[in-house]
């Protein structure tokens, strides 16, 4: 999913696309990208709304 994200994925980064494209359960979908918030790897987006949406974190490494 992060090779994704690095290959230049397009739009917002949520749970219910999360789920899609790694084939998931919503539960999974919305653990897993906040593990790697915790982990720096990616950041909570900026952006008030209905759904929670992440980024890479450009700083890693």
């Amino acid at each position: 999913m992060i090779n994704k994200l690095w290959d230049g994925f397009y739009g917002k980064l949520t749970t219910k696309k999360w789920a899609g494209i790694t084939k998931v359960s919503t539960d999974t979908a919305l653990r897993d990208p906040n593990d790697l918030v915790e982990k720096g790897i990616l950041v909570k987006s900026l952006a008030s709304g209905h759904s929670q949406s992440y980024e890479l974190n450009c700083l890693v490494g």
